[in-house]
């Protein structure tokens, strides 16, 4: 079999290849460790059970190989030579947001190297995990986490927070890792984006407001906010990157075959005079008779946000400042957009309660994270208290 063996359909996200003895050891307890891999070595080493185990064979120099896989999966995991591998892959490098993770792992599985990709294609954390199964030692060199500081590139990631542009990434993660004065705004969003009784790095400061922010002059900031900024908040952006969290949820009601045109005009219309951006939008809610309207599908779809839809009864359950009689002699709910997005929100307070625009009906409520982490705070310390009670009335134990 030669080198066109890649050709082979992918099954997983990550490719592991090896071409000696030892790599072939490595390679094959990787396959059978890291759920997602796909193992492929020369056939100098077959050993007749490849086929059982899913594992693809190739003859000839593993230079022809490289570059379909590096089109074709998430990561390459390459058992040989660092200085092989730089070489094999220079001709395929395209961009750091598209260029797939590469790991290296040397013949005795002693280091696993993070090469290409440590933070936006997960090298970084593919070479932990890698790591970990192999009882290697990762060798991680960006310094972000060499330095255990805020990785720009990967602020609120886990939240699915976007970036409002990227151009400026480099020039404010050269800011935070040579320890220059930088702001971080956040009004919105997940709070838990540091890890839990670490101290910020001491170039790093958060403020309440940009305004607040400009006036410290820092030589970077990292702003989170679903609001649309103001023209003089913009100068926080000379040296800014914009972070989107997902805190927008949408109630809508429309009637039966309203176009996705139409709708997402509505949608775009609300939020320009909320001054609110449509990347941060999480979710659009409706109620469950509207679950198959094709036209909130197509933009649903369109813009990848959840679809959730709740039954007449569990609309009913919600307190609306204008229930109507002629909508739930149509579907049974004293209401549509409001209730929904109370619903899925949780917000006490809208940022719209509801307008009606031709055929659309829209509602609109944030998603107040912090609100949501107080509570959380509050309900622990209750448990804890509770759990101390606990202990204190158990009986002593009898010596």
């Amino acid at each position: 079999m030669g080198a066109a063996a890649a050709n082979n359909e992918r099954h997983g996200s990550y490719a592991v290849v090896a071409i000696t003895k030892h790599g072939v050891e490595i390679a094959r307890r990787l396959g059978g460790a890291l759920a997602g891999a796909d193992v492929y070595y020369t056939d100098k080493f077959a050993r007749g059970d490849e086929a059982k185990h899913g594992i693809r064979l190739f003859s000839g120099n593993v230079r022809a190989l490289l570059p379909e896989l590096f089109a074709r999966y998430d990561g390459l995991i390459c058992i040989i030579s660092l200085g092989a591998v730089v070489r094999m892959i220079a001709p395929l490098l395209k961009d750091k947001k598209t260029d797939p993770a590469v790991v290296v792992i040397d013949d005795k599985a002693e280091h696993v190297i993070s090469v290409l990709s440590g933070h936006l294609g997960g090298a970084n954390e593919l070479t932990r995990r890698v790591a970990a199964i192999l009882g290697a030692r990762p060798v991680i060199t960006t310094a972000s986490d060499v330095q255990q500081t805020i990785a720009v590139d990967l602020f609120g990631r886990q939240f699915g927070w976007e970036w409002e542009s990227a151009d400026k990434l480099t020039p404010v993660s050269a800011a935070v890792v040579n320890e220059e004065p930088v702001a971080i705004v956040q009004e919105s969003g997940e709070t838990g984006w540091w890890p839990e009784g670490r101290p910020l790095p001491k170039n790093i400061a958060v403020y309440d407001s940009i305004a607040e922010a400009l006036a410290a002059r820092p030589a970077a900031a990292l702003v989170v906010t679903h609001r649309l900024l103001d023209p003089e908040e913009e100068a926080i952006l000379q040296n800014g990157v914009l972070y989107r969290p997902k805190v927008i949820a949408l109630g809508i009601g429309c009637n039966r075959g309203t176009s996705a045109e139409e709708i997402e005009a509505v949608i775009h219309e609300t939020l320009a005079e909320l001054h609110f951006s449509i990347k941060s939008v999480k979710a659009v809610c409706t109620i469950d008779l509207k679950k198959d309207e094709q036209g909130l599908l197509e933009v649903v779809n369109k813009y990848g946000w959840e679809f959730v839809v709740y039954t007449p009864e569990e609309l009913n359950t919600v307190p609306i400042e204008a229930p109507s009689e002629t909508v739930y002699r149509y579907t049974g709910a004293y209401g549509v957009s409001e209730p929904a997005v109370k619903l899925y929100s949780g917000a006490d307070r809208m940022a719209l309660v509801k307008k009606k625009s031709g055929n659309v009906t829209i509602s609109v409520a944030l998603i107040d994270h912090q609100k949501k982490a107080t509570m959380r705070g509050k309900e622990k310390q209750a448990c804890d208290g509770l759990s101390s009670l606990h202990r204190e009335a158990a009986p002593a134990k009898r010596p």
